[in-house]
């Protein structure tokens, strides 16, 4: 298993938690974005910078992602692109993507979409919080359990 994670906008408290799962279980982890990257010293922790453009890192996880790995990230479509190549995908929020549920989330997500091309306001998403992350943890600690 390989961690990719979506790192422009990734909040640092989630990839904290990466850092100190990516020792304890001894996986890559690979942090993909636009900048440069503060990250610890580690033989499993590893950045790759892109050029600056609109889903630049996205377009490049979706290309390197492959069966069995994981995906970190909000971006909804990002995360069916990854279910769709057999691996799985999980939001700083602790919720997971798989090939049951990625579509739904993904129909929603142009639903909203389309409200707000349309004029209608929403509201972005609140803060994340610290019930996130703990859910965020619980939810990669399960998986890393499973993983062979």
């Amino acid at each position: 298993m390989r961690i990719w994670v979506d790192a422009d906008a990734c909040p640092n408290a989630v990839k904290e938690i990466l850092f100190r799962a990516a020792e304890r279980c001894q996986v890559e982890v690979v942090l993909v974005a636009n900048q440069p990257l503060r990250m610890p010293p580690s033989p499993y922790v590893r950045s790759i910078q892109v050029e600056r453009g609109f889903d630049v890192a996205d377009n490049r996880i979706a290309q390197e992602v492959g069966p069995g790995d994981l995906v970190i990230t909000a971006d909804v479509p990002l995360a069916a692109a990854a279910v769709e190549r057999g691996s799985l995908a999980l939001d700083p929020r602790g919720t997971l993507y798989t090939k049951g549920n990625v579509r739904e989330y993904l129909d929603l997500r142009n639903f909203m979409t389309g409200l707000r091309d349309s004029g209608v306001q929403t509201s972005g998403p609140a803060a994340l919080s610290a019930s996130d992350r703990q859910s965020f943890a619980n939810q990669l600690d399960r998986l890393l359990a499973q993983r062979s």
